[in-house]
């Protein structure tokens, strides 16, 4: 049975608590990461998915893995070594990029050097490979351990994808993104992002005044300008998906995407909710939408419905993974206009 496998460092979140909940029990533990996010959608969706990270030998790491198992998540690619889990803290309902706090230097993960994983071994029942931009972000051995990973994985021509997430406080050991992420994307199928982090990690071309535009047409036109751009740029790459998330100060959020394959730009209704419970890992389940309409051979149409209806599902659910099966996500398609 092939598998898709995630690739990535595992995070332990901590948030305060809820209101209710906070005299007795002031934060709250999440598990998370944006790969880890990933694989659990695809398990909760039916798709064989496992899990490569790196985990210290300890009595927490068990509790960890048995989770991932509970899941459904194949564990046999997690490796041990290290020290200690990477944490990162988040205040309640805030948006990732701007208002997380890290503390993963030194953490197992960030220890990985090249050579350190067989991935003849763990890609032996792999069809299909997923990274996100944020471990090449760590250090530099990371980025190159990202390239050994592709490298093999191209070899054995299974199809690559990589979520552009742009974490602008991790990348802290001298290297720009875009002197890093262009000889990783050369490698991939699928690239999934927006067009701002496209910019920031790739140097694809921004219209500085596309927010004074403004109009959903504008910025669908710049999504596939920057499709265009990539798949130019990036001949192995077949499909590039956008997402758009606006929110306004009276806590509206409007949400829609696109997926730019074939010659062909496919655009998502548009998804529109007034309050946002957990932003976090709403892109992770974007990305494993696509994944899963690619793994089923869906239509690129029902592939960008059916994603977009996940993501936007997720901003409602407390935590970094969705717990939405099938047929919820199914349900949410419905709300989009």
């Amino acid at each position: 049975m092939s598998k898709v496998l995630c690739f990535g460092e595992l995070l332990l979140r901590i948030s305060p608590a809820a209101n209710e909940e906070a005299e007795k029990h002031p934060f709250q533990l999440y598990m998370g990461g944006a790969e880890a996010n990933t694989a659990t959608a695809l398990a909760a969706w039916n798709i064989p998915v496992k899990y490569c990270t790196v985990l210290p030998d300890n009595f927490m790491s068990k509790y960890v893995i048995n989770y991932l198992e509970y899941k459904g998540i194949y564990t046999s690619s997690i490796m041990f070594g290290g020290n200690r889990v990477g944490v990162y803290y988040l205040d309640r309902g805030a948006d990732l990029k701007s208002s997380v706090v890290y503390d993963r230097d030194h953490s197992a993960f960030s220890e990985l050097k090249r050579g350190m994983i067989d991935w003849d071994k763990v890609l032996r029942d792999v069809s299909w490979f997923n990274f996100t931009a944020i471990s090449p972000a760590l250090n530099e051995n990371v980025a190159d351990v990202c390239l050994e990973a592709l490298e093999a994985a191209s070899a054995k021509n299974i199809p690559i994808s990589v979520d552009l997430n742009y974490r602008s406080r991790l990348w802290k050991y001298g290297k720009k993104p875009i002197e890093v992420m262009p000889a990783l994307v050369e490698y991939c199928d699928l690239v999934m992002g927006n067009i701002w982090s496209a910019n920031a990690l790739l140097g694809t071309a921004i219209d500085p005044d596309i927010h004074l535009k403004g109009t959903r047409e504008d910025y669908l036109d710049h999504a596939r300008t920057t499709s265009l751009e990539i798949m130019d740029r990036f001949p192995k790459c077949k499909s590039v998906a956008n997402t758009f998330r606006f929110d306004s100060d009276k806590n509206n959020l409007l949400y829609y995407t696109s997926v730019y394959t074939g010659g062909e730009q496919f655009n998502s209704g548009e998804f529109r909710t007034t309050g946002v419970v957990d932003r976090s890992g709403s892109g992770d389940c974007f990305m494993a939408g696509l994944i899963y309409g690619s793994y089923l051979k869906h239509s690129p149409q029902d592939t960008v419905d059916y994603a977009t209806a996940a993501a936007f599902g997720k901003l409602q659910e407390q935590g970094d993974a969705t717990g939405q099966d099938i047929l919820t996500v199914s349900r949410m398609q419905g709300n989009g206009k």
